[in-house]
């Protein structure tokens, strides 16, 4: 199932699931991959930021990469294979594709500066990886700090025929959507699927804005599986409603630094991953956090009963 600008819906980012002692923990691994696809997920991507893949070796990026395509083989999985070069990125991209992947997603290196600099890194990208593989554009200035204009993506686009999807994760970036879509229309640009990240801070009015669905670690995927499917059925404030119900969660789960402890711990509480352990260096959830974690999923709870974690 290789990627296209046609594929939409949600597609999960995987956290890495750890031992307290930081081993992987391969049974968690296998426990979640089968949670996203019984969650409704179009595909799960993996070895992304969300990921802690600067943790890994090679060989763990490769081992977690090929036992998720190789068990979850009925939805199609994407690979980050970002890296500082060239030589690792070709090596992981021809593994994961051999053995099943749907296509890789290439963030840009924080040195890019200038927009002839950031196409030039995406076009030897490509040529490095190979002409024949789909891939994600992951635009992600928040992090990676290297902005991006809907002029420049149109560029790579245009460029590099294997760029089938953006994930888009520009703040503020609604009305980036809206450029994009209007290039699309005017035939500027050719089609290409809109995933939309930042923990779904904006999924609501991404949605409303002509993204294709979302691409983000949210530790209650099923519920954004529902929001994209009620908002490209048109059912605007079913959507809104089920969304509002869980903002202040999100809003929670998207504190720079200890992001990824919520919702480690969350996906713990929901029985998914064994632990919430991430590796070194990290920032733990404090028991304060806890107990305001658990607050919000009470108040969640009133309108959707899966945050109720055994109450």
């Amino acid at each position: 199932m290789p990627l296209s600008h046609a594929s939409d819906g949600v597609y999960a980012i995987a956290p890495t699931p750890f031992h307290d002692d930081g081993r992987i923990d391969e049974v968690s691994l296998d426990r979640m991959t089968d949670f996203y696809v019984d969650a409704g997920c179009t595909g799960i991507t993996v070895l992304g930021i969300m990921g802690e893949a600067p943790k890994l070796d090679a060989q763990e990026a490769l081992s977690i990469a090929t036992r998720m395509i190789k068990r979850a083989t009925s939805i199609p999985i994407v690979v980050g294979v970002s890296s500082p070069g060239f030589a690792a990125m070709r090596a992981l991209t021809h593994h994961v594709m051999d053995q099943g992947a749907a296509g890789v997603m290439i963030a840009p290196p924080p040195t890019l500066r200038t927009d002839d600099q950031i196409i030039g890194y995406f076009r030897q990208a490509v040529a490095a990886i190979g002409t024949d593989v789909p891939w994600v554009l992951q635009d992600y200035p928040l992090t990676l700090s290297v902005v991006m204009t809907p002029n420049v993506i149109r560029r790579i686009i245009e460029e590099n025929p294997s760029c089938v999807m953006l994930k888009h994760e520009d703040w503020p970036g609604l009305e980036k959507i809206t450029t994009l879509r209007k290039f699309q229309s005017e035939g500027q640009m050719r089609p290409i699927s809109i995933l939309t990240g930042n923990g779904a801070l904006f999924l609501d009015f991404e949605m409303e804005r002509g993204a294709d669905g979302a691409m983000t670690g949210y530790a209650f995927p099923d519920m954004l599986v529902d929001v994209v499917k009620l908002s490209k059925d048109g059912e605007r404030d079913a959507a809104h409603d089920l969304y509002d119900a869980h903002l202040p969660l999100i809003r929670y789960e998207q504190q720079q630094g200890v992001g990824l402890a919520v919702r480690k711990y969350v996906m713990k509480r929901r029985g998914i991953l064994a632990s919430d352990a991430q590796r070194a260096p990290s920032l733990g959830i404090t028991p304060q956090a806890i107990q305001e974690v658990e607050y919000l999923l009470s108040r969640v709870g009133r309108t959707d009963k899966r945050a109720l974690i055994g109450r």
